[in-house]
């Protein structure tokens, strides 16, 4: 039998690892530009190994812990990043260093998944707002990194710390050899995906609105700068912290649906979400000073915190025997709307201007708000 609370923190450590791989590339940029004497070309390539990494990742990890439990799958993964943030930090050949971020982003894609399932599956009730725990740990890493490389930028190379981090992380991969996990859906047979079992109705609308919600959460993070540059309210260093309020809007409200507001409707805490959505984007459109901008992107923030904590939970409770392949199903639409969508909001910024980000976001809100009240309909009749 396992302890709830010991793989409950298995979990969030593995999240807070998740957080700081996803924002290591844009943290090291200039790092690895120098070092690799990349031009812009070869750097949007490097940006673009992790994506695809991170969808075969999430392709991975579901029905392999339906199968075969979390357990050597969370040690595989936590080895997987250690070996990327080694061989990020001492590679010296270009293409050993884009295997190495193809190898980080599958194994980020892996835990992220995995931790996800684990708490979904620990959550007898509550899945929602326990997911919203763990996603505060993402939030964590995420902040942490950039603040852990800028604390030791005149005492430890930022490489270094990078190499340092991953052994902290091989420690964890080895903790997780020794914890009890929630067992495996089946112990026979080997990797079997039940198409019939995801190609319904209910997992299809929660799939697309998540490819919609993780699309609008990386379009506010890459072209937040340059709109708000684009309306000389702020220089580019302002705009930076500034956009630090977002990703602290997020954790602040996951961290208060989680604790304090635990027991709140989910349907009525999305809704509060896109209405505090639309208002950040409101105020980052139409705010005329530093403070309302800010304050619009701690709302678009807080707005975003209830998406995937509130879909998954969903997922978790009406897909109970296939969670594991259910979750890495939404999180590989996720992903993929992840990139279509911004690849196409770099086409629009391009050809009608940079102005138009905000209208991208309403029209994404919009169908989001759409998706989620046919949502509700099909979970009323069950």
């Amino acid at each position: 039998m396992y302890n709830k609370k010991i793989a409950f923190a298995a979990a969030c450590s593995g999240m807070l690892i998740f957080g700081m791989t996803i924002v290591t590339l844009g943290s090291l940029a200039n790092e690895l530009k120098t070092k690799f004497e990349l031009n812009n070309y070869d750097s949007g390539t490097l940006f673009s190994i992790l994506p695809i990494g991170l969808i075969i990742g999430s392709l991975i990890f579901g029905p392999v812990c339906d199968r075969y439990g979390y357990k050597y799958l969370m040690f595989a993964a936590a080895l997987g990043i250690f070996i990327g943030f080694e061989g990020i930090a001492y590679s010296h050949d270009v293409n050993l260093l884009r295997a190495f971020i193809f190898l980080f982003g599958i194994s980020g894609g892996v835990i992220n998944g995995a931790t996800n399932s684990i708490v979904v599956d620990l959550s007898d009730e509550h899945k929602g707002p326990n997911l919203n725990i763990l996603g505060v740990f993402f939030g964590l890493g995420a902040l942490g990194m950039p603040l852990i490389l800028g604390l030791l930028i005149n005492v430890v190379a930022p490489l270094q710390v990078l190499a340092g981090l991953g052994w902290i992380t091989l420690v964890l991969g080895l903790i997780y050899l020794f914890t009890r996990f929630p067992p495996a859906k089946t112990s026979q047979g080997g990797i079997r995906i039940e198409w019939s079992k995801l190609l319904v109705p209910l997992l299809l609308l929660i799939s697309f609105f998540l490819f919609f919600q993780s699309s609008l959460e990386s379009i506010i993070t890459n072209w937040t700068t340059v709109y708000i540059g684009s309306r000389d309210l702020m220089s580019e260093g302002q705009a930076l912290f500034a956009l630090s309020f977002h990703m602290m809007g997020m954790v602040a409200m996951r961290i208060v649906t989680g604790t304090m507001l635990r027991k709140i409707s989910q349907v009525r805490l999305l809704w509060t979400c896109l209405v505090l959505l639309i208002a950040g984007v409101l105020l980052m459109q139409f705010g005329n000073d530093v403070v309302s901008v800010t304050a619009g992107l701690c709302l678009s923030g807080a707005g975003l915190s209830g998406g995937f904590p509130v879909m998954l939970g969903f997922v978790g409770h009406h897909f109970t025997a296939i969670s594991g392949t259910a979750i890495s199903f939404v999180f590989v639409v996720a992903l993929i709307g992840n990139m279509l969508i911004n690849y196409f909001t770099g086409i629009i910024i391009q050809e009608y201007g940079v102005a138009n980000l905000a209208l991208v976001c309403y029209v994404e809100i919009l169908v989001m708000a759409i998706l989620f009240y046919f949502i509700m309909q099909k979970l009323n009749k069950k």
